[in-house]
């Protein structure tokens, strides 16, 4: 059930939230406003503290996201310890499902990681919807604008899609359900993917393929994320994504790589090349390596600190307040106008 709160907010470098019904049931903990390639993230370190473990984080996204009543959001990131030791991701979208993985989210992890010394000179693993996935280092993406990298293992079929055979593929070909003009990929990168090559994207027609598959269970049990891609240039493609459970954002990490992916299957960029992906919110770079009937697919990107600060969450009370912006923002703000440009 979503949290009915009322608040107030003061615009200023210490913006705070607070509640006007506010009690002692709550949890104050710290967090990070963050982004890959634009899409935006409240990150929480939740190993710090056992108390943590209690939060129902579903609710905090649903209202911590809003951008309108909370902090706003594409989603919130927490940094995980599991039982085995492995330090992980768990992503939450605005309406409270989780995902099991998120590409733009797992580098900004994947820094946070680093610098609180889990991961040893910056580089190991994180796990994510139970899965592993390798992180590490990348070069900056521009001066000043730290970078990570993940390899993320594709799947050409999982129990996401049943529109074809577990012992098939589905590349480059039409879902007639769907739309029987486009030709798609169907890929799984930890969460389910279906992309299409286009002349040219057309933003009304992405939401109305998003809004769509829900109303498809039959082809996709588990919803699914949607994207379209077009041709730039040489071994240069665009891509503009409609999230489960979020919608439209300015890019997504795991779509980037989707369709990267599937551009290299369809020979729309060359084989193991370094394509440069461009979206609504920057850029990053998708390397894929297929050997053995194995495809990885590495993606790089930034990962950008905007602010830090707190936060008070419970069952009636839902307060934040920023203490320390960075220059990140402005350099990647920066960045993205030259590319524009």
């Amino acid at each position: 059930m979503p949290l009915k709160v009322a608040t107030t907010k003061k615009a200023s470098s210490g913006s705070t939230v607070t509640n006007r019904n506010m009690n002692n049931n709550t949890t104050r903990f710290e967090i990070i406003k963050c982004h890959g390639s634009g899409n935006d993230f409240i990150m929480v370190d939740t190993t710090t503290d056992k108390a943590l473990l209690n939060v129902d984080w579903e609710a905090f996204a649903r209202i911590a996201c809003h951008r309108e009543r909370g902090i706003g959001s594409d989603g919130v990131l927490l940094l995980v310890r599991h039982d085995d030791g492995v330090f992980g991701m768990d992503m939450l979208n605005p309406d409270g499902t989780h995902a099991e993985m998120c590409g733009n989210g797992i580098r900004c992890v994947a820094r946070l990681a680093t610098e609180r010394g889990y991961l040893e000179n910056g580089e190991g693993t994180l796990r994510s919807g139970g899965k592993d996935y390798r992180v590490a280092t990348a070069e900056p993406i521009s001066s000043g604008i730290e970078a990570f990298a993940a390899d993320i293992p594709i799947r050409c079929w999982s129990n996401d899609f049943s529109f074809y055979a577990p012992d098939e593929s589905f590349v480059g070909k039409p879902i007639e359900k769907l739309d029987d003009k486009l030709s798609f990929t169907a890929l799984n990168l930890g969460n389910p993917h279906i992309t299409a090559h286009v002349d040219k994207i057309d933003m009304e027609l992405l939401r109305s393929l998003g809004e769509r598959v829900t109303r498809l269970p039959e082809l996709f049990p588990h919803g699914v994320n949607v994207s379209l891609y077009e041709w730039r240039a040489k071994n240069e493609i665009f891509v503009a994504t409609y999230e489960r459970g979020a919608g439209i954002t300015l890019s997504c990490g795991t779509a980037m790589t989707a369709s990267a992916t599937a551009s290299t299957l369809l020979r729309i960029v060359d084989k193991g090349a370094r394509v440069k992906v461009r979206n609504r919110g920057g850029q990053v770079f998708c390397t894929t390596t297929i050997s053995d009937n194995r495809i990885v697919t590495r993606l790089e990107g930034n990962a950008t600190f905007v602010w830090s600060g707190s936060a008070e969450f419970g069952t009636h009370h839902f307060s934040y307040q920023i203490v320390n912006h960075t220059d990140e923002d402005h350099r990647w703000q920066a960045f993205v106008n030259s590319l524009n440009h």
